[in-house]
């Protein structure tokens, strides 16, 4: 019998992970990627100053490896979601802010593992196409980006009855009643007892804990105390639009916490599925964020922002078998390695167009090669929140084992130690001893940008100092 073209690409994905087809049942894994919207590396377990209630991310940590060091190159929700989906940077895909449709030529992370033989599903917030986070049907075809379960939720900065989604083949509107991270999950999980006995690939996009804060739900809220919560050494510390903790602010703690407590009980009930299903040892599920949020730190809220509570994001993998339980990989590793990386650890071969590495050797315990810098942007604020009149400055900059470097929009912005100064309140910009170290990173810089197709006016910058420096 000739096979059909799922079972033809199938077999070539076996054969590039060193698998025979009649192995497939047994060694193929599924992959779950579930990410939220704003959960910073800095709230999760171990981290210090941080409150949030988590226990199925902390049980989680424990069976597999946690990626310290995983940066949001574009702390942004549509161009890290272009990054992550694309492989690719932002001047290469033409996402250099929110509300831009993403192009459907672009050979997607959900096409490729289709391509391989999956059944491929998405659900919750996409924002990469046009109108308020995405929300607009799309039909069957290639705006899916190869994801043939087709679950998108719009409006779901409210996550509490007033989001929608929509048949995936008829298109009618679905307003459904309920905490949207929860819906979300149902469908996932609804995914899951539907595809148990075929290799499958499944996204799913929380919107917690991005603001609205204060409709998280109540039996997590009333864990946390607003007035003694305790905050991070750089919150109401520098120039930014508010510099000082406020009553606004605990309240908004409160409720921040709270949502990350809920999507932490969200995650806790997938696990349970996959438990429930018997696919627990044949699933490879990773937990990570798009961006983190500031929170009140160096004075700012969102994000946008080179520093750590912006642009580091958890990144927990569980590969039963192959990751050690309670492992940690502490090379750099950004939103342009996801692509690549999840190909890897799947057998599937990567895609020629990703521009980042494939990182899947580091779960089995070798050498995976990491990058020496990760590179940090923010592009454009034309979508963002107020406009360009939003507060974060644009620019270009790395982060690297050991420092933080950052060229705004007027010059050279700010320099951080991340070893001895991990809260980066002491902005080196102008330290005379280390100006041997900030040419060095001018050059780390300039190399990015002619990777990233960057045309920032890197040469015409860097000479000068940044009035941002002294404030910031």
């Amino acid at each position: 019998m000739t096979p059909t073209r799922r079972e033809f690409l199938g077999t070539a994905a076996l054969a590039a992970a060193g698998l025979r087809p009649g192995q497939a049942a047994a060694r193929r894994p599924n992959l779950l990627y579930v990410f939220s919207d704003e959960h910073r590396g800095v709230s999760m377990p171990g981290q210090q100053f941080n409150e949030a209630y988590t226990p199925n991310l902390e049980r989680f940590a424990s069976q597999g490896m946690t990626f310290t060091n995983c940066t949001s190159n574009y702390p942004v929700c549509s161009p890290y979601r272009a990054i992550l989906m694309s492989g690719r940077w932002p001047y290469q895909t033409g996402i250099i802010d929110n509300a831009i449709q993403l192009s459907p030529n672009e050979v997607s992370l959900g096409e490729t593992f289709r391509r391989a033989g999956y059944r491929t599903g998405y659900i919750g917030k996409w924002h990469l196409s046009p109108g308020d986070e995405g929300g607009v049907f799309i039909p069957k075809g290639p705006n899916r980006m190869g994801f043939e379960d087709w679950h998108v939720w719009a409006h779901t900065n409210q996550h509490y009855d007033t989001s929608f989604t929509f048949n995936p083949d008829t298109g009618e509107k679905i307003q459904p009643k309920g905490y949207n991270a929860t819906l979300m999950t149902n469908q996932g999980i609804d995914f899951i007892e539907r595809h148990r006995s075929e290799p499958w690939m499944l996204m799913i996009s929380w919107n917690p804990p991005h603001p609205n804060y204060r409709d998280a739900p109540p039996d997590q809220t009333k864990r946390y105390d607003a007035d003694a919560l305790k905050f991070r050494p750089n919150v109401g510390l520098g120039s930014g639009p508010n510099p000082q903790i406020t009553e606004r602010l605990r309240e908004n703690f409160q409720g921040y916490y709270g949502h990350i407590s809920a999507v932490d009980a969200e995650f806790g009930r997938l696990m349970k599925k996959l438990d429930e299903t018997g696919q627990a040892d044949n699933t490879i599920v990773v937990y990570s964020a798009d961006h983190g949020d500031m929170m009140g730190s160096h004075g700012y809220g969102g994000k946008r922002l080179p520093w750590e509570e912006s642009c580091r994001v958890p990144f927990l993998l569980r590969c039963p078998g192959v990751a050690a339980p309670g492992s940690k990989a502490s090379g750099l590793f950004s939103a342009v390695d996801i692509y690549p990386t999840m190909c890897g650890i799947a057998g599937v071969p990567v895609p020629g167009h990703c521009v980042g590495r494939d990182l899947s050797a580091a779960v089995r315990g070798q050498d995976a090669g990491f990058p020496e810098s990760s590179f940090l942007m923010h592009i454009q604020k034309t979508h963002a929140s107020g406009g360009e009149r939003n507060p974060a400055p644009l620019f270009r900059g790395v982060r690297t084992a050991t420092h933080t470097y950052a060229i705004a929009w007027n010059g050279r912005w700010c320099l951080y130690d991340n070893r001895e100064d991990p809260y980066q309140v002491h902005n080196l910009i102008e330290d005379a001893g280390r100006a041997k170290l900030r040419s060095e990173l001018d050059g780390v810089v300039l190399d990015w940008l002619k990777k990233a197709h960057d045309p920032f006016p890197y040469e015409s910058l860097r000479k000068e100092r940044s009035p941002l420096s002294r404030a910031v």
